[in-house]
């Protein structure tokens, strides 16, 4: 193999060790195996382009091309011209695809479930990566600077994974980076040879020391560079938390010492997962509470709303105290009961958040957890989940009535302040139309009863699952006119339009109450997952709204018992609207995928996506297919650039590998012509053919006595008895073409160089050769047929 060669093939590994850092961030490693053979066609392009040899912009621009015929070729094969040739569908369609990529970004939790946006993302980045590493390092021969772009995919998923990937994901890019440098350090020194050496050896010793010296020296520097990086983070105390320690990348900063958790957005995508068919149980539910219509399962609570989502805030984080403080705003005069809930998860449910009755009191877990004061959570520290954990919880079962809440006060002017918050990028028809529903409501209770009332029942709303989640400032007012989406939609719109009338509102994301089962056990599925709204009334605290339509459990306290009146009993309790569970699947068909589904704040609970691409056959016929696409059109290109590199590179010193040379020189100056219209006339003498190209050519006097000197050459060679070598005559070819192209209109230098119509040459030896063939076959036929009688 030769060092280009290797160099490229480093390259490539690179890359892919580089992108490793990457797999943290999604669920399941299919994309990668996708990304080999797309990375060995784009590395394998590039190596054919400098073999030819093309320039290197030549290069790049083909290799470019060909990263685009293979994302067309995977990702939009259905919009493009044969399944592989982009057009003005194809590019829409991309776009379109990066567009869903980006939102399913700002809306999901790590590790996030690889959608076709955030797989196209991931391939499409690390393609782009590769080919600046292989324009850096190979193309151009300068593999210290390829190190950027590794070092940002790296940043990436660094940046992504709030605290960086795992220590061994560096180790890995690191290590391909090192091998990229030593790559090109023996490439070239075998270019330069033995530019300095060791001592000579005892004997015994290593022939080529003098080599093999600097090969083990940078080895020795790469290493001892890499351990420092790794372990002086560790012995600094200014710097906590360095790259291997344990308590350094997680979401809070170790048992006793505080901690943020940061604003990850926890929401995950639920198309798929509303439709999907694998139904398991997520979580099995013992209670001490003897009516289950109420139990939800809280997880997290989005309070950070930013005009386009809604995500938690970041928070500081504790340890999990022995009892939980009462939760803010709750009045001792509020009726309460004590409830226990023993929760088992599934060994396949990785929750990083705990999912509890609310509010907690108290939780009894295993494990490294820490505790959010505010929104009243716990999150796993470190990699901590809910994998196959069984705890306990004791909570309280807040009963208040209709007019506790009617008659709240004004909650406290910071909380107040936090939580009405509202953008100014919000469309004004969310405030208008909030407005509109709550006319004539003398309260801030009766406000939220009317938006709940309006999306459950009034205001002909229809639950769809098949409807996508919206994006962007407009997303609100798209699902306010279309009314139509799932739970998703409702809490998120319900809590924006409380919030813009000056109700404290939040997100909460769980599941809804499960199913009973003959043990006396509450099953909680995947299709159980549900987002409601939680509102603030200060002696109550946070209370649960259920604005979705057919999905959960609406609160009695806002239920009315007067026929013909949207008003609750002011006097009803909190008792919950039935003992027995809703009939339809609770969240399930709404925000069905447990572990994550209807906003569910990790991803990671959620089973891998169905298929895990084409296989390993399919890439290996798409790349073939993407090199034969390639290679048509550019084929008479590709071998034209190879024709004049052999005619006009070196030759044997020897007076028969002159002559040849000089015969292919000339050759190679009249195909030039050939290529710009000058046709070639055998009839002439090589002085005649020359004055011929010089006068359609239109060439000046240097470029004219540059093609007299080749002819000259060439006619010793047909006609001196023993011919002198002529020096020169290749850079003579190549100023008298550069002249022919200088003179000849962009037109005909186009044609040129990509439709030459010298390379009719290539078929009139593919021609000759066939005619060889049959030949030689006709030939030895008569020797291979049985004679017949009569010939015996």
């Amino acid at each position: 193999m030769s060092g280009r060669a290797r160099l490229a093939l480093c390259a490539a590994a690179a890359t892919l060790m580089a992108s490793c850092a990457l797999l943290p961030l999604v669920n399941g490693p299919s994309w990668l195996l996708e990304l080999v053979p797309l990375v060995v066609v784009q590395s394998g392009v590039g190596a054919a382009a400098r073999r030819v040899p093309l320039g290197r912009p030549l290069t790049v621009l083909v290799q470019a091309v060909a990263t685009l015929l293979l994302l067309t070729l995977v990702f939009a094969r259905g919009h493009a011209i044969a399944g592989v040739i982009p057009g003005p569908d194809t590019f829409s369609y991309l776009a379109e695809l990066l567009r869903q990529g980006a939102q399913d970004v700002s809306q999901y939790a790590i590790p996030a479930p690889l959608t076709d946006g955030i797989r196209l993302m991931l391939i499409g980045g690390v393609l782009l990566i590769g080919l600046l590493v292989d324009t850096l390092a190979v193309t151009f021969r300068s593999a210290a600077p390829a190190g950027l772009p590794l070092l940002a995919l790296y940043s990436v998923a660094a940046g992504l994974s709030q605290g960086g990937p795992d220590w061994l994901w560096f180790l890995v890019a690191a290590g391909g980076y090192l091998m990229l440098l030593l790559a090109e350090g023996r490439d070239r020194l075998a270019q330069w040879g033995r530019v300095f050496g060791a001592p000579p050896r005892a004997q015994g010793g290593a022939p080529d020391g003098g080599t093999v010296a600097p090969v083990r020296t940078g080895r020795r520097i790469g290493a001892v560079a890499l351990g420092v990086a790794l372990l002086v983070p560790l012995v600094l105390p200014a710097m906590q938390g360095g790259l291997l320690a344990a308590d350094g990348a997680g979401v809070g900063a170790g048992p006793g010492r505080g901690g943020t958790i940061s604003a990850v957005n926890p929401l995950v995508s639920l198309r798929d997962s509303l439709n999907t068919t694998d139904d398991r149980t997520v979580l099995s539910v013992r209670t001490s509470s003897p009516d289950l219509s109420d139990l939800y399962l809280r997880i997290v609570s989005l309070d950070d709303f930013d005009g386009t989502t809604w995500k938690p805030a970041q928070r500081h984080i504790v340890g999990v105290p022995d009892t939980f403080p009462a939760p803010s705003g709750l009045s001792p005069d509020v009726r309460r009961d004590t409830q226990r809930t023993t929760v088992t998860a599934a060994d396949w449910y990785a929750q990083d958040w705990l999912p509890m009755p609310y509010p907690p009191s108290k939780v009894q877990i295993g494990g490294s957890w820490r505790y959010e004061p505010v929104g009243m959570t716990l999150v796993g520290d470190h990699g901590q989940t809910t994998r196959g954990k069984t705890y306990q919880v004791t909570s309280l079962d807040v009963r208040p009535t209709a007019g506790e809440l009617a008659t709240a006060p004004e909650p406290p002017a910071a909380l107040r302040r936090e939580y009405t918050k509202v953008p100014g990028t919000l469309p004004k028809v969310v405030a208008r139309t909030a407005r509109e529903v709550t006319a004539g409501a003398k309260n801030h209770y009766e406000e939220a009863v009317r938006l709940q009332d309006w999306f459950s029942t009034d205001g002909g709303f229809q639950y769809d699952t098949q409807v996508a989640v919206g994006s962007g400032p407009d997303a609100i007012a798209n699902f306010l006119k279309k009314k139509q989406g799932f739970c998703v939609h409702f809490s998120f719109a319900m809590a924006a339009m409380a919030r813009t009338l000056g109700i404290p509102a939040r997100v909460a994301v769980g599941f809804a109450p499960g199913t009973p089962q003959a043990d006396g056990s509450v099953a909680v599925s995947l299709k159980d997952a549900h987002a409601w709204p939680e509102l603030y009334f200060q002696g109550v605290g946070w209370t649960r709204f259920e604005p979705t339509p057919t999905r959960g459990v609406v609160p009695s306290y806002t239920q009315s018992v007067t026929p013909g009146t949207s008003q609750p009993d002011q006097s009803l309790p909190s008792k919950n609207g039935s003992s027995k569970p809703s009939a339809a699947p609770s969240a399930g068909a709404d925000c069905a995928n447990g572990p994550g589904a209807c906003d569910m704040p990790s991803s990671a609970a959620v089973p891998a996506g169905g298929g895990s691409g084409p296989g390993p056959w399919w890439f290996a016929l798409t790349a073939l297919a993407v090199l034969v696409v390639l290679a048509v059109p550019l084929s008479p290109l590709l071998w034209r650039t190879r024709v004049r590199s052999v005619r006009l590179g070196g030759h044997a010193r020897t007076d028969a590998g002159a002559a040849a040379h000089t015969l292919a020189a000339w050759q190679e100056l009249t195909d030039s012509a050939w290529d710009l219209g000058i046709l070639p006339d055998e009839s002439l003498t090589p002085r005649g053919a020359a004055d011929r190209i010089i006068r359609l050519g239109r060439l000046d006097e240097p470029a004219g006595a540059a093609v007299h000197r080749v002819a000259g050459a060439l006619e010793q060679v047909l006609y001196a008895p023993r011919p002198h070598p002529a020096p020169g005559v290749a850079d003579d070819v190549r100023q008298a073409t550069a002249a022919l192209y200088g003179t000849a209109p962009r037109k005909a230098r186009l044609r040129a160089r990509l439709l030459p119509r010298s390379a009719v040459r290539a078929l009139w030896a593919v021609s000759a050769r066939w005619s060889t063939l049959r030949t030689r076959a006709t030939a030895a036929r008569p020797s291979l047929r049985r004679p017949r009688p009569s010939e015996r």
